[in-house]
């Protein structure tokens, strides 16, 4: 029996059969973004394979700061221009290398203000601001500086200037976890260095050498902020069993019980470079100087008193001591060994004649030698001066040990200038290395130091300077001034770490002056202290191209690729030691603190604003009303407690303010902000250790030292109105 659809069945059947291509589409599911900051140690250590990244503080493990990119070359280097530039948002000091990669750049400035910037435009895409407490400025000898971040594994390492590690998220820059990295927080400890990774530990350091801190490098699960190890560089109280084996080395070379009951720590911080060897597994860490640096004051006068100054090698997975090298053995000079490290594989001479090639580290520490060092073992394959040294003659090849002239020891013998001083003949500008050219390129200086003992332990508190040395004092006689700024000078060194020597150098007129970048275009790139961006010719050393940063560039540069195009990028800002205590001296850097990150590429025809100009005019004068005995006393007091920030001698350096320039209104509350009325913009308040008639008689010098400010500027001005009349005449 055959059955017959109704019209409403059959309408029900088509429908039931339409094809799929005509039912309503789903919604479109959102496009999931491409992961971002995915580094680990595998793509560190393959960065070659990726040229046109800058994924660690080196850019490799081995910290060489070489590009193997060569678009930007002695040729088209002519064409070099300002693609972008970026305003940062505190003019201090900035010293941050950037960290470049999947086209996002991270770069930090003052106070540890971490920003994410669009690689191609310089546009933000977001900010992160730790909230540093502007009190915690009184808590290191050096500016609010950092130097830096490390990514992994989409995650961004930041440490703030106050002590902290923070894990953020690279793409948005939300926190992830934060915690405290000091083990005292009674002491003046700090972070302004870079973070480093290694096998998903964070590995950071702190500062604090000159306040009287124990040194150590303490390593972090990345996912969470625990702790993973600790190693202290230098022994804790002597009353106590050692801690490990690295302390029982330690502790016999150390003396007394001043160093840890008064001192506070002993020193040797951690506060700048490190390196990697992945082959055999070891991190190099360069550690500080002694707290005090008077060695009398800290261990009696004996003993080499390790871990100071010194090159270290590590297990990264434990902080297992593996060896030391100690550049400096009892430092009483502030020679810190934190100096930027290299390692490399060179040919160097075999004992039949021939070459061989050895795994080396080199490193330029402020005593003034170049070292090169076998990396398996600590052994010193060699060490030469490499600017005008007098606190030793050499170094002895068979002991490793300097041999140091007894005239240099102030300690012992009085009041003693000394070539380099505490400020190094390389500081902690990066240098580099070039596997071409085979050199070395490094930021050099010529910054001598008059040192005299102070052997009465004062001050011991934090935020108060413990070196045991008199406070430093200017000559404020105008042909005197002159003569210690002519001794201050700037170079850039290509040095041979082979045959060690200089195969070329640029002289420049004064210090501080920026790190290096070295190319596989035959280049040299460095910022100047006095406002410059230069590239050299890496092989001769020949000025090729320089541009205007409008303000001193100190930081290591960075090279990178983005869509086939290469770019060259600096951050620039005055600031940091030299131009706080003694920037004033320097009759050429007279730069404005502007902080920006200034970025090139050929073609580049972006422009910078005209530089920042602060003409400021001495207000009306108080009378000299203190007595020479006051104003001396004063003078005395304001070096060793001011001077490092404000300028020795009242000779301010363009970073904070110029007391001499003090308006009617901030003499009137002057003893107020000595005790304290500015703690939250980073004045630390000093009401505990200054007596009211303390207070008038800084103040009665710096109304002397304005009086002398405004004879000088008088004296100019008549001169040039004569030179003038003569000219018209």
């Amino acid at each position: 029996m055959r059955r017959c659809l109704t019209a409403a069945a059959l309408l029900s059947l088509l429908a039931a059969c339409k094809p799929a291509a005509e039912a309503p589409a789903p919604a479109a599911a959102p496009a999931t973004p491409p992961p971002i900051a995915q580094v680990d140690g595998r793509r560190i250590a393959n960065a070659d394979a990726e040229p046109g990244i800058w994924v660690s503080h080196g850019r490799t493990y081995s910290e060489q700061r070489h590009s193997p990119l060569k678009k930007i070359n002695t040729e088209t280097v002519k064409d070099l221009g300002l693609a972008w530039h970026h305003k940062l948002e505190v003019d201090r000091g900035t010293e941050s290398t950037p960290i470049v990669v999947d086209g996002v750049m991270y770069v930090t400035s003052a106070f540890s203000i971490l920003t994410a910037l669009d690689a191609r435009t310089g546009q933000e895409l977001w900010k992160f601001d730790p909230q540093v407490p502007r009190e915690a400025a009184a808590n290191a000898c050096c500016d609010v500086v950092n130097r830096g971040v490390a990514v992994w594994k989409g995650q961004v390492f930041l440490g703030s200037f106050d002590g902290r590690l923070i894990a953020l998220d690279a793409r948005t820059g939300a926190k992830n976890w934060e915690i405290d990295t000091i083990v005292d927080r009674t002491r003046s400890y700090s972070i302004t260095g870079a973070p480093r990774v290694i096998k998903d530990k964070v590995i950071i350091g702190n500062g604090g050498g000159e306040f009287g801190v124990r040194g150590y490098l303490a390593a972090y699960d990345v996912k969470d902020g625990k702790l993973a190890w600790r190693f202290y560089t230098v022994p804790g109280n002597p009353k106590n069993p050692p801690e490990n084996k690295a302390m029982e080395i330690a502790l016999p070379t150390w003396s007394g019980e001043r160093y840890f009951n008064e001192g506070g720590g002993g020193g040797g911080t951690v506060w700048d470079s490190m390196a990697y060897d992945p082959e055999l597994d070891l991190l190099y860490i360069g550690t500080g100087n002694g707290s005090s640096w008077n060695r009398q004051i800290r261990s009696e006068g004996k003993g080499d008193n390790l871990f100071l100054s010194s090159i270290v090698a590590l297990r990264p997975d434990s902080g297992e001591y593996v060896w030391h090298y100690q550049t400096t053995p009892g430092d009483t000079w502030d020679y810190t060994a934190t100096q930027h490290m290299i390692l490399a594989d060179l040919p160097m001479p075999a004992a039949d004649g021939g070459t061989v090639t050895r795994k080396v580290l080199m490193q330029a520490p402020k005593n003034g030698f170049f070292y090169v060092l076998d990396r398996t073992n600590g052994q010193l394959i060699s060490a030469e001066k490499f600017v005008n040294v007098t606190w030793a003659s050499h170094v002895d090849p068979a002991s490793g040990r300097p041999v140091e002239d007894d005239k240099a020891d102030w300690t012992k013998h009085g009041a003693a200038l000394v070539f380099p001083g505490p400020l190094g003949a390389h500081n902690w500008q990066p240098m580099s290395f070039n596997p071409d050219t085979g050199l070395v390129y490094i930021p050099a200086q010529q910054a001598p130091h008059l040192y005299e003992a102070d052997n009465a332990a004062r001050w011991i508190r934090k935020g108060i300077w413990n070196v045991g040395t008199k406070p430093i004092a200017l000559p404020e006689n105008e042909a005197e001034l002159q003569g210690l700024i002519d001794l201050y000078k700037g170079s850039l060194l290509a040095w041979d770490p082979v045959a060690q020597k200089v195969r070329w150098r640029q002289e420049y007129p004064t210090i501080w002056n920026g790190g290096t970048l070295s190319t596989a275009g035959n280049l040299v790139f460095q910022g100047t202290a006095d406002g410059r961006f230069v590239a050299y010719r890496a092989d001769t050393g020949e000025k090729l191209w320089e541009a205007p940063a409008n303000t001193g560039v100190m930081s290591g540069p960075v090279s990178w690729e983005l869509d086939g195009e290469q770019y060259v990028t600096v951050t620039a800002g005055w600031g940091g030691a030299f131009p706080l205590a003694i920037g004033g001296l320097s009759n050429v850097a007279k730069v404005k603190p502007e902080a920006r990150v200034l970025t090139y590429k050929l073609g580049g025809k972006a422009q910078l604003p005209a530089p920042a100009q602060a003409l400021v005019s001495l207000p009306e004068l108080p009378p000299m009303t203190a007595s020479a005995e006051a104003v001396a006393h004063g003078r005395n007091l304001y070096n060793g407690l001011c001077g490092p920030c404000h300028g020795v001698s009242a000779i301010g350096g363009g970073v904070i303010p110029d007391l001499r320039y003090m308006s009617p209104s901030t003499r009137e509350m002057f003893a107020g902000i000595l005790a304290g009325a500015k703690v939250n913009r980073g004045m630390p308040a000093f009401s505990d250790l200054l007596k009211p008639e303390d207070v008038e008689a800084i103040h009665g010098y710096l109304i002397q030292r304005s009086h002398d400010l405004k004879r000088d500027l008088d004296q100019a001005a008549s001169a040039r109105a004569a030179a003038t009349s003569g000219e018209a005449g």
